[in-house]
């Protein structure tokens, strides 16, 4: 194990101090103490460098009930806006923030199929970000820096996607190719860790350290955050439930083994289930995945007999594969995001629940609360706007990269009552 710094300890004392703002829009030094477990001291001077950069300002003054007026503080909306990018094998979604992380303008659209190319990718990239920048009524010159979630395995501290199975991609220096095209700096991660610490700000995470936030969408995965910390694992790849084994010998997955949580919860996998139940539904005659899933939310609402015992067989599934991620992690809560849990995850959900006593450890499933996210809007894009403050802070000469991977707090329960 790496030994902290005193500069590594700064940085993580800067993250939970923005954190805590995030969660509770305004405050004073004296609540952020509180709410941090940071001496007075400490988030004084914190204050002093981040008003100093245009990071924060004064928000009024208010009576101390005895002493001198006490200064509220805020995340500064004004200094800038940061872009959020959510590159999937089925759409590109751009959300554009401004420093508060508030969302001002997006865009969102479905490549060609003959679009994934890294540099025809990037292109398309390109044009979805114009379209976000027009929607948001900003100039270019507004834009502070851009974080780009990927599919696949992904380095982000050389900026390379090092394997994106769907697309055939190996070892690609995106981040160049993207941050050329673009024009702006380019922070690129994997939407497990996007999802994570999206969770960790934002959602459960302001209550809970421990939190598993699995994504379901054509691929499926977990974002990890333990004890408060971002887990990426060795290589980046830590998360990666979607390819555990589910069924020996089971269905073919994409990654080339056989079985994997990915082939029966993925978007292809709820696909193979409905032929198994009936291989003739009209549900299986487009090409077009958020078509189906969309198409599979209609029929529960009409009634379809084969939508619903999908959902029943899939919760089975679904059921076993949280037993194994909770009996092995002990987390205090399982959040379910991604764009095939906004339209069937409450019913998934409802099913499932009836099977989790089965698959989990008594006392597991006890500590555990298992719900969909409350992270409003998309967790991805909202994950890389973090990051991409991140990188912001590097640029003025304030956190270290990494930074981020620990910012827990040391008072949980104060952030929510602020919440």
């Amino acid at each position: 194990m790496t030994k902290r710094t005193s500069k590594d300890i700064r940085n993580q004392s800067r993250f939970a101090l923005l954190r805590g703002l995030y969660s509770l829009r305004t405050a004073t030094r004296q609540e952020l103490t509180a709410a941090t477990g940071l001496s007075f001291a400490t988030i004084s001077n914190i204050v002093g460098e981040l008003i100093d950069v245009g990071v924060l300002v004064e928000a009024g003054r208010e009576d101390s009930g005895g002493g001198r007026p006490v200064t509220r503080l805020k995340i500064s909306p004004e200094r800038g806006a940061l872009v959020g990018i959510d590159i999937a094998e089925t759409y590109v979604h751009v959300d554009i923030y401004d420093l508060a992380l508030g969302v001002i303008g997006q865009a969102e659209s479905e490549p060609a199929i003959d679009e994934n190319e890294p540099s025809a990718l990037v292109r398309h990239v390109a044009g979805v970000l114009d379209q976000a920048v027009a929607d948001a009524g900003i100039s270019r010159d507004r834009l502070l820096r851009v974080g780009i979630s990927l599919p696949g395995q992904v380095d982000p501290q050389r900026g390379v996607s090092v394997f994106a199975p769907n697309w055939d991609w190996h070892e690609v220096h995106i981040q160049s190719l993207l941050s050329e095209a673009l024009g702006l700096p380019v922070d690129v991660d994997n939407p497990l860790r996007a999802i994570a610490i999206a969770e960790l700000w934002f959602g459960a995470g302001r209550l809970v350290n421990n939190v598993a936030t699995v994504n379901l969408g054509t691929g499926v995965g977990t974002g990890l955050a333990i004890d408060g910390d971002l887990v990426r694992g060795s290589s980046n790849t830590a998360g990666e439930w979607g390819h555990t084994t589910l069924v020996y010998n089971g269905r073919l997955c994409r990654c080339g083994r056989r079985g994997c949580v990915e082939a029966y919860l993925g978007v292809p996998g709820l696909q193979a289930t409905m032929a198994e139940i009936n291989a003739a539904h009209d549900l299986l005659t487009g090409d077009r995945q958020r078509e189906f899933v969309a198409d599979v939310a209609k029929g529960l609402a009409d009634d379809d007999p084969d939508c619903k015992e999908l959902i029943e067989v899939t919760a089975r599934y679904f059921a076993a594969a949280l037993g194994n991620l909770v009996n092995f992690i002990n987390p205090d809560h399982v959040s379910i995001l991604g764009w095939t849990a906004r339209l069937l995850g409450a019913e998934l959900l409802e099913v499932t629940d009836k099977y989790l006593p089965n698959e989990m450890l008594p006392s597991a499933r006890a500590a555990v609360r298992v719900s969909l996210s409350s992270v409003v809007g998309n967790s991805v894009t909202l994950g890389m706007a973090t990051f991409a403050l991140e990188g912001f802070l590097e640029q003025v000469g304030l956190p270290s990269r990494g930074a981020s991977t620990r910012a827990s707090f040391g008072n949980t329960s104060s952030l929510a009552a602020g919440a």
